[in-house]
């Protein structure tokens, strides 16, 4: 539900991809959760029937996901699944891991830790001219050396949509494992990991599901040299000494920090809205998006692959994003700042000023787009006019209103010169 603002419209939400508003549906659980923990205290209500072995929410969740039941896992949010996975993950020196442009610090983090403990190497995949990943080069790189991929479905950084089928089809005679980073996609696009062919694949469910903070949750694809129900697998693969057991393991002994019992019953209650949701027609407003940013002057989309989805970003050439963002939140309309350091292998984290994210879901509306254009102009024209020096100022309102209408454009009071290039916090290979 969108709150008013205190113009009386509706607030434009449109960072999704950031945190989700919340359904009524899932507000409702959350007070009768509180309220029962209030009354009765919190063993109350991890007694309480579903609150943490919910019979029907892994079925969900698996119906979600493609796959069978029985191989889901709830966790606080993808980032701690795939950390929990890297550290039990067993690698040698020789082996190499490759990871994308797209990976977010969080994993890119539990990744060169993973690096340090095993000292085995860790690559980037390179982007094509275009955006989307260089598979030529996969094929060309991918030998037995290559023990672990490390992929995002739906880039945060940007929008781009990556071809994780094809990554699967080009991964399965190889010994290489492949882990799925979800996050931004489940909710958005359709998700089928069986499809996929990845090994592990990961999710939040506080962005685009709309659930609440602090909850997410791991699909563990069965070995199919041990699960009499999964097919046979082609080629060479090796053990990893059982880390996907290990994370579910690791969850059930609390070595792993489960979520709070209210998250995992607002989940439930988020994925019956998204299932009635998805059921009725929407229409796809990232276009509308793309033209209203488009056509307002001195704004630049960063480039995003040939296929997208959902979000999109873009910076001014003069404005920083942070006053951008504070003047659109002054109008009811809500998006997010983007910073190198969150996606710092990403072109568009190695440009020296922030960026700014908006995105787009099933509960949007035309109308949001029509506000966020609205707003983008007042703002643009508020922070020229504050950049103006006060005499200058002073001197058009003295020549009159028409004047003082339109001061053209002044010099910029935001251009810098451009920062010493900082010392990177990961040391990778990069690919040639």
């Amino acid at each position: 539900m969108n709150a008013p603002t205190h113009h009386g419209e509706r607030t434009a939400h449109l960072n999704t991809a950031g945190t989700g508003r919340m359904p009524d549906a899932v507000h409702a659980v959350l007070a009768r959760c509180t309220a029962l923990d209030d009354r009765y205290g919190p063993a109350a209500l991890r007694e309480s029937p579903g609150a943490m072995t919910h019979p029907g929410l892994h079925a969900r969740l698996a119906a979600l996901l493609g796959v069978r039941s029985g191989r889901t896992v709830l966790t606080t949010g993808a980032a701690q699944a795939f950390e929990a996975f890297a550290r039990t993950t067993v690698l040698g020196p020789r082996d190499r891991i490759w990871t994308t442009p797209h990976e977010g610090v969080a994993n890119l983090t539990a990744l060169h830790a993973l690096r340090e403990r095993t000292r085995c190497r860790l690559e980037v995949v390179p982007l094509r001219p275009d955006g989307d990943l260089d598979l030529d080069w996969m094929r060309t790189h991918l030998d037995e050396d290559v023990a672990l991929v490390s992929a995002v479905h739906l880039s945060a950084a940007c929008g781009t949509v990556n071809p994780v089928e094809d990554i699967g089809r080009l991964l399965a005679p190889h010994r290489a494992r492949y882990t799925l980073d979800a996050s931004h996609s489940v909710g958005l696009l359709p998700v089928d990991a069986a499809r996929i062919g990845c090994q592990l694949l990961t999710a939040d469910g506080w962005r685009f599901l709309r659930g609440p903070q602090d909850i997410g949750f791991a699909h563990l694809a069965p070995d199919p040299r041990t699960d009499p129900h999964d097919g046979p697998h082609d080629g060479p693969r090796d053990p990893y000494d059982g880390p996907y057991d290990g994370l579910a393991e690791g969850l059930a002994e609390g070595a792993v920090r489960a979520p709070a019992p209210a998250a995992v019953a607002a989940l439930g209650a988020a994925l019956d809205h998204h299932t009635a949701a998805a059921r009725r027609p929407h229409q796809d407003l990232l276009p509308l998006l793309r033209d209203a940013v488009r056509d307002t002057p001195g704004m630049e989309l960063l480039a995003a692959g040939r296929q997208q989805a959902g979000v999109l970003a873009f910076r001014h050439a003069e404005i920083p994003a942070a006053a951008i963002r504070r003047g659109l939140a002054r109008r009811g309309v809500v998006l997010a700042k983007t910073v190198a350091h969150e996606h710092p292998l990403h072109p568009a984290g190695r440009i020296t000023a922030p960026a700014l994210r908006a995105c787009v879901h099933h509960d949007n509306t035309p109308q949001d787009i029509d506000r966020l254009r609205r707003a983008l102009t007042e703002v643009l024209r508020e922070e020229h006019a504050a950049a103006v020096p006060v005499p200058a100022r002073a001197a058009l309102a003295a020549a009159g209103p028409a004047a003082a209408a339109d001061p053209g454009p002044p010099p910029s009071p935001y251009r810098t010169a451009r920062p010493a290039r900082r010392r990177g916090h990961l040391t990778l290979h990069r690919a040639n």
